[in-house]
């Protein structure tokens, strides 16, 4: 299989413009010997260089003139090379990306149509060579191969042009008919931990193949969090939702302060444990027919059912739904701060597991983790600024429009 060469000097590796100067250093009198010392390239090269461009006459292209190692086997040319390059990024933009065996049927199948030279071995094989994509790929680096994840044809397809401007029309139609304070815009979203946690890596000995680390179980116990922030960066105590039949106080016991929870058999949010989040919201957000607050979230059923939809009304509270399967760029919490959450809650949880050997961590655990956690996760500066970013942009912006 043939493989990259690796030079073992530096000739054929000197800048065209040293031949240039030594070139006209000659025709101004100087000799060849002394013309290639003064500019360290090499006699001989510099005489081809000086024989290539005599040959070619004064009506001539300088930049077209190459010296050293041209590649006389490539299939592509460069400029063919970028288009299918950019052909293959679009394709990624789009959800619809190429994997490396269709790049290289693709490459064949170009090669093909436009009858350009190609190995014997592309046409037994109906495709390109390893060889020729690991070079593609070194050539190209604005590629690279990556996981992709599964995305919904309904997330796909949802987030235009249309629905976002539809979402910011709504926007400033609520903000001209009331006028809300930084800290009187609140966005709020749920996200679910588990009890069994994603490690963090670890120092370990060098050459071994398999490095583990304790979890609680193989499979883990969903507990729903609920968090609002508000414009300033400002949050409010989390709500927990539990998988039991039964909520008692000591659940969040050791929580965050003024945090409360509920519990039902799915340990989703639902309709009336929305409702009372809704409650628990006023208690720290001062909402009230006076003290009018806009709550910017999902259109998740348990947000626009009819008891909710109501008992805003009746406190003062504006709710502003997000186009359907577009939170996942709009939702200011996805995009800012449930990452550097979950990343400082499994830290914590490791703690947890090297604090308590031998102990299954339970969802009565999850809280006081969790109170460990938002300071360096929720409350952080640098993770923050993006949310608060957003959201005062929003009120700002679009006031003075």
């Amino acid at each position: 299989m043939p493989r990259t060469r690796l030079r073992n000097t530096e000739r054929a590796r000197s800048d065209i413009s040293k031949y240039k100067h030594a070139y006209e250093e000659v025709k101004r009198g100087t000799s060849i010997r002394r013309a290639a010392e003064m500019h360290n390239i090499n006699r001989m090269s510099l005489l081809r260089y000086i024989r290539k461009r005599d040959e070619m006459g004064a009506n001539h292209d300088e930049d077209s003139i190459s010296m050293g190692y041209v590649a006389h086997n490539k299939v592509f040319s460069k400029e063919q090379e970028e288009e299918l390059s950019k052909y293959i990024i679009r394709c990624a933009d789009i959800y619809f990306g190429l994997a490396t065996k269709e790049v290289r049927k693709l490459a064949f199948e170009l090669t093909t149509k436009y009858n350009i030279k190609r190995p014997a071995t592309w046409v037994e094989n109906n495709m390109a060579g390893e060889e020729w994509f690991r070079s593609f790929m070194n050539r190209n680096p604005s590629l690279s191969v990556r996981v992709a994840q599964a995305t919904s044809l309904s997330r796909a397809t949802s987030f235009n042009k249309t629905n976002v401007e539809a979402f910011y029309d709504n926007l400033q139609t609520v903000l001209d008919r009331h006028t809300y304070e930084p800290q009187d815009i609140y966005n709020v979203d749920e996200t679910g931990v588990t009890t069994v946690q994603r490690p963090d890596k670890v120092v370990a000995r060098r050459g071994i193949r398999q490095v583990g680390a304790v979890t609680s179980a193989e499979r883990g116990t969903l507990v729903t969090v609920a968090c609002a922030v508000n414009a300033l960066g400002n949050a409010i105590p989390p709500f927990f939702t539990f998988l039991r039949d039964r909520y008692h106080d000591h659940f969040v016991r050791d929580g965050p302060v003024g945090s409360i929870g509920t519990a039902n058999p799915s340990g989703w949010m639902q309709d009336e444990s929305f409702l009372l989040f809704l409650e628990h919201f006023i208690k720290f957000s001062n909402a009230s027919l006076t003290h009018k607050v806009l709550l910017v979230l999902d259109n998740h059923s348990s947000h626009i059912h009819i008891n909710t939809l109501d008992f805003c009304k009746e406190n003062g509270i504006t709710l502003l739904s997000f186009p359907p399967h577009c939170s996942h760029k709009l939702q200011p919490l996805d995009r800012s701060v449930f990452g550097p959450l979950k990343k400082a809650i499994n830290t914590a949880c490791d703690g947890w597991m090297r604090s308590h050997p031998g102990k299954t961590m339970s969802i009565y655990h999850i809280p006081g983790i969790i109170k460990t956690a938002m300071p360096h996760g929720l409350r952080s500066r640098c993770r923050i600024g993006a949310l608060i970013d957003y959201l005062y942009r929003i009120f700002i912006l679009i006031t003075v429009m």
